[in-house]
């Protein structure tokens, strides 16, 4: 874990508008927080610096460019000290999104996009399960994202 940055009121609101929509411009958001342009735009090279602000991403619609199945998938490794290569070849997957070191029944909890399921077959069976260290998987396929949101960074005196 990195540590906590110390950020002032003016960092907590800029960066709390820009994880609602990264969309919107320096001088929109200047406006809202009452401050200069320049003000957000130094603030945000500071934050890039400080690697608090990472990347920018886009939320696509998978569903509207023909991937219709999201599923996460459990991974037992044989043993832990094989995590390293694991998620080394989880990463050449294109399919696998995004993917978790975790504590309780799984060592890594995996998110895939796949078009289809025979397509998320051929992710599971073709590449996931021959690499080196998995002992086995089990996979959730999601219905439904019923929740999708920034958490607010904002504290009581920010409001």
């Amino acid at each position: 874990m990195g540590k906590k940055e110390e950020l002032d009121s003016v960092d907590r609101k800029i960066l709390n508008i820009l994880m609602q929509d990264a969309n919107t411009s320096y001088v929109d958001i200047a406006k809202r927080i009452h401050v200069s342009p320049g003000t957000v735009h130094v603030r945000m090279k500071r934050l890039q610096k400080l690697e608090v602000v990472q990347k920018a991403y886009l939320n696509v619609n998978y569903p509207k460019l023909g991937y219709d199945v999201c599923a996460f998938l459990g991974i037992y490794l044989e043993k832990s000290s094989m995590y390293s290569n694991v998620i080394g070849a989880l990463k050449s997957i294109p399919e696998v999104v995004n993917a978790h070191y975790t504590t309780g029944m799984y060592s890594i909890f995996a998110k895939i996009i796949c078009r289809d399921t025979e397509h998320l077959r051929r992710v599971l069976y073709e590449k996931i399960q021959d690499i080196p260290g998995i002992q086995r998987t089990e996979t959730f396929i999601s219905l439904e994202e019923s929740i999708y949101r920034p958490i607010s960074i904002l504290e009581e005196d920010d409001q």
